[in-house]
């Protein structure tokens, strides 16, 4: 990989935050997806593993059903038996992926698929009946026996296209099988106790796996977590229903002393704040994974069912309905929101089903992107008349937006940008760059002189909604601090950008504290009852 020195890095590196003009979380995203809840992405992460140690791995999370609550029994947030969920690596640049691990899911109750029964009635007048529900009893580390439903997985290596690559089944080295287990979703404390009695229970659930060509072991969990994304979603969908810029002097001073009337940072904010997710998430050696390119990858998520599903008007646990045909994705996140706040609604279940090689076809919404201009019509009057000022627009001016399209579809040569550049939306991560230590991380990565953050990756702490609010309304026309130094980065000019130096937020504060400092980094999910 070519060598660069810290402060160049940081100035190509921080181009990059135009690559996601609206990165946050993909809750819902599509018209279509919102039908396949068990198959929707909610967030995807990709960066170098901080965990002390684990320096020559790299980490991937992708999180699918959003919004769940803790409480939505009796039968909680299964995965789809019938999908294929995948994440993908691109290692060359020509955006198809060379390395895919897919995972198929499936549903069981004990007793042969009938469940644990009860026999009930008085004596000659008695029925074996199944109970309604999960589990019949508590359940711990160890003991499990209580469990009316598990879930088990296979996960699998492809090498090379997906469709046509070589596939590989990869085994749970713990018990020498192909078969993964995952955790009963936290019902509640009456079943498992207490928190950190549930996490023992889920700790059972991380697997060493072994890698095709891979001298060192991978490791994968998937289970319920806490939703880590934080974003004041109901308000920001509701035609940004707060103004969104600081309102103290600064994030969380208490002083007012910021824009007026502007929104302050505060955990109230955050709407995800009583949600879990189920997470994939798998750490594997870098060595593994970078290929022949220059040490930078391209990742993303998909989901697929069969192309053909037949509903069984008498469905049965096992057998609900009948699927056949090729597999058609149905669910696509690299850098999330793009669906939600840059792909027209028109083109929402286009992008969900397309593959990164053939992104070209969104260009427009690069180029010449809405939301700037949405943010324009419903704030522009208002900071006129708070700020007395004349604003033709509060939205960026240089178009064609090349920056965008630079750092969006294609990177930065030297820090981002792959061997073979292919224009393609994926999250891009510089695997040469070494972590930062969770005490140290900045929520807002390499703007907050953090080069091991977004957009180099994306780490479950890192606050992706503050950066792209200002990004996306101008904040690199002006110059930015590099080593202390103001930088201008070439990108558009100061003129371009009325607001561009505002500090745009939503209010909802998010740090790498908030989440675990180890495999798989996500906290603990909440119960269903305590």
């Amino acid at each position: 990989m070519k060598a660069l020195t810290p402060s160049i890095l940081a100035v190509v590196i921080c181009s990059t935050f135009v690559s996601t003009p609206s990165e946050a979380s993909s809750h819902r995203e599509a018209p279509n997806i919102s039908r396949f809840p068990t198959l929707d992405s909610t967030d995807f992460y990709v960066f170098n593993s901080y965990e002390q140690g684990r320096d020559d791995f790299v980490t991937l999370i992708a999180n699918y059903i959003p919004l769940q609550d803790a409480y939505g029994g009796p039968n909680y947030f299964a995965m789809d038996p019938d999908a294929t969920y995948s994440i993908h690596i691109d290692n060359d640049g020509d955006a198809v992926e060379d390395i895919t691990f897919a995972f198929n899911f499936k549903s069981m109750l004990p007793n042969d698929n009938k469940g644990v029964q009860l026999t009930v009635g008085l004596e000659g007048n008695q029925r074996t009946v199944s109970v309604p529900l999960k589990n019949v009893g508590g359940v711990s580390a160890g003991d499990d026996s209580a469990a009316n439903f598990s879930e088990s997985y296979t996960m699998s290596m492809i090498s090379g296209a997906q469709r046509t690559g070589e596939t590989t089944v990869l085994n749970n080295t713990t018990s020498n099988s192909s078969t993964f287990s995952k955790p009963l979703d936290y019902v509640g404390n009456k079943t498992f106790g207490s928190m950190s009695d549930y996490q023992t229970y889920a700790d059972q659930f991380v697997y060493q796996v072994s890698i095709p060509n891979c001298e060192s072991m991978a490791q994968v969990f998937v289970g319920q977590r806490k939703d880590p994304f934080v974003v004041n979603l109901g308000k920001t969908f509701d035609l940004v229903n707060y103004v969104h810029v600081e309102g103290d002097s600064a994030p969380g001073a208490g002083d007012g002393g910021g824009f007026p009337g502007g929104i302050t940072q505060s955990a109230d904010n955050d709407d995800l704040a009583d949600k879990n997710v189920t997470s994939i998430a798998i750490e594997i050696p870098k060595s593994c994974i970078v290929g022949e390119g220059n040490g930078v990858i391209g990742s993303w998520t998909t989901a697929s069912l069969p192309q053909a599903r037949v509903l069984n008007p008498n469905a049965k646990f096992t057998n609900n309905a009948v699927n056949g045909g090729a597999l058609t994705q149905v669910s696509r996140l690299g850098s999330p929101l793009v669906n939600e706040l840059v792909i027209g609604i028109k083109d929402k279940d286009t992008f969900s089903t397309a593959h990164p090689k053939d992104d070209a076809q969104f260009l427009d919404y690069v180029s010449h992107p809405a939301l700037p201009e949405l943010l324009n019509i419903l704030f522009k009057d208002a900071v006129n008349t708070t700020l007395d000022t004349n604003f033709e627009t509060l939205a960026p001016t240089n178009f064609p937006r090349t920056d965008l399209i630079t750092a969006f579809l294609t990177g930065f040569a030297g820090v981002n940008q792959q061997a073979t550049v292919t224009p393609s939306e994926m999250l891009r991560l510089n695997t040469g760059i070494a972590a930062t230590a969770q005490a140290d991380q900045s929520a807002f990565g390499v703007a907050g002189n953090d080069l091991a953050g977004f957009p180099n990756g994306r780490r479950p702490g890192d606050d992706v909604v503050d950066i792209a609010l200002r990004v996306v309304m101008g904040r690199l026309c002006h110059p930015i601090p590099v080593n202390g130094e103001d930088t201008d980065l070439g990108l558009c000019a100061p003129e371009d950008a009325n607001t561009g130096t505002v500090p745009f937020t939503d209010g909802a504060p998010i740090d790498a504290t908030m989440m675990d400092s180890s495999f798989p980094y996500l906290a603990t999910p909440l119960a269903g009852s305590k």
